[in-house]
């Protein structure tokens, strides 16, 4: 009798520090997803603000290669100049 009792306190502390262990681990899990969330979310802001930045890029440089403005730059900065009809002298093989 005194053996049954002694492996029934054995196998309920065992079972008490089972539930003990999930208590934690589900309490560690949940800290942990959380803080993974976060993390996340804060790559998607990341992520959109680059996408944001990206558009902008893409704004400045469609700007840039426009034909008016590469003229006006070349003609500006280089001193070049668009030839006259006359000038222009076509070489045929």
């Amino acid at each position: 009798m005194k053996k049954t009792r002694a492996t029934f306190g054995l196998a309920m502390a065992a079972l008490w520090l089972a539930v003990l262990a999930s208590g934690m681990g589900a309490v560690y899990c949940r800290y942990r997803s959380r803080e993974l969330f976060i993390h996340l979310e804060q790559l998607r802001r990341r992520r959109d603000n680059l996408d944001v930045q990206w558009g902008q890029l893409q704004l400045e440089e469609s700007a840039w290669s426009t034909h008016a403005l590469i003229e006006s730059v070349a003609e500006r900065r280089l001193h070049m100049r668009m030839p006259s009809p006359a000038q222009i002298v076509v070489v045929r093989p």
